[in-house]
């Protein structure tokens, strides 16, 4: 039953101009001041979530975008400042990119963040998808299968160090400790200081290709999936929602149909569901801008990716629309009870759903996703009832 609401915000700036017929990704070029205020939009908007009780923030990592679409580098330093500026609210990390990190550095820091929080970082670890970020920080994302060996070794790493008093490892990438000398004794083993204070640690991983080996994986582990609601392709497929529930039932663990999963879902309300589709639109527009070259805009040609790029042709170019999302159920757009109805039936659909993440695609002005999530929070959300928080601390 849904009971949970949460929002991802990928960390975009706002834009002058917006829409197929605004400037091209990549023509922009903001200036560092302007790249600097996704902090103080991100506050805000944490901030309006926490007075209305909404579940968790979610985050992306990214870095080098002076495009403005993804502005955020690091998530557990600024989860913590989050955390500091709101009472109840979680921060979620959608998602700490492994292959950019030292895994005992993120394992580290992570755990330093659920110290200083009290538990209100929630982690997450994903492959990444821009090759600007991650072949920059030299690892592998054009070789993809490089690019998982990596990361399945670095989460094993990391979940290692939390749940181990002391561990080694020996693997392809790493070995941990090194075999040296320290202090009048042979190092063996390893400890992570700090270790987190709430065990098991509560991980979050994307669910895009959702391919056999990584659903595996992620059960093996212990982490959770999240669909759509960013760049991920929107609109859950029960195609997906079975096979992860049928993952979990072979490694043991029985839920219904939903458990274990995150869906995220564009919202835009308005008086009528028409005016929200075309309040809406430019959004999503500028949303497809930025993604659709990265391949996560189901169906494009190579040719309508180009003409993306042109608004002279991008008109012509027959791009699917913010109407083709709402027929497929990625957007959700309307009145509250038109949205509550969607909801109810999402529910319906997913029995062992417990949360889904709501909000605006990147484009959004700060003021338009204030205007939404207060909104969504004081007449949708209330329709669901949400049953008392409670956290139990590790042994």
């Amino acid at each position: 039953m849904i009971t949970k609401f949460g929002s991802l915000f990928a960390g975009h700036v706002d834009f002058d101009d917006i829409g197929l017929d605004a400037t091209p990704v990549n023509d922009r070029w903001l200036s560092d001041e302007h790249l600097a205020s996704v902090f103080d939009k991100a506050e805000a908007i944490a901030i309006l979530m926490d007075r209305l009780d909404y579940e968790t923030f979610w985050m992306a990592e990214h870095h080098f975008q002076r495009e403005g679409y993804e502005c955020i580098p690091n998530l557990l330093l600024f989860g913590v400042h989050l955390a500091h500026l709101t009472k109840t609210l979680k921060i979620g990390c959608g998602f700490n990119i492994a292959p950019m990190w030292n895994p005992l550095r993120l394992a580290e820091d992570y755990a330093t963040a659920d110290i200083l929080t009290d538990g209100r970082v929630v982690f997450g670890v994903g492959r990444g998808y821009h090759s600007r970020e991650v072949e920059t920080f030299d690892a592998p994302i054009i070789d993809q299968a490089a690019n998982r060996e990596l990361f399945e070794e670095q989460v094993e790493v990391m979940f290692k160090a939390f749940n181990n008093r002391s561990f080694s490892h020996r693997g392809q990438h790493y070995t941990i400790p090194p075999e040296v000398p320290y202090r009048g004794y042979d190092l063996k083993e390893i400890t992570l200081v700090p270790r987190p204070r709430y065990l098991p640690v509560e991980c979050y991983q994307p669910l895009v290709s959702a391919s056999q080996r990584a659903m595996d994986f992620m059960a093996k582990h212990g982490i959770k999936g999240m669909i759509g609601g960013g760049a991920a392709a929107g609109g859950a497929t029960e195609e997906v929602v079975r096979a992860w529930q049928e993952t979990l039932a072979r490694s043991g663990k029985e839920t219904e149909l939903g458990g274990d999963l995150i869906i995220g879902f564009s919202i835009h309300l308005a008086d009528t569901e028409e005016q929200a589709i075309a309040e809406a639109t430019r959004f999503a527009e500028e949303n497809m801008k930025m993604f659709g070259p990265l391949g996560f805009v189901r169906g494009l040609s190579e040719e309508q990716i180009r003409d993306l790029g042109d608004p002279s042709r991008a008109r012509q170019a027959g791009l699917p629309t913010i109407r083709d999302g709402v027929r497929v159920g990625s957007w959700m757009c309307g009145p509250p009870e038109l949205v509550a109805e969607k909801i109810n039936a999402v529910q319906e659909r997913y029995p062992g759903l417990t949360q889904i993440n709501v909000g605006s695609v990147v484009g959004t002005p700060q003021q338009v996703i204030l205007e939404q999530l207060e909104w969504f929070g004081k007449e949708v959300k209330p329709r669901f009832q949400a049953p008392e928080k409670v956290a139990a601390p590790a042994d």
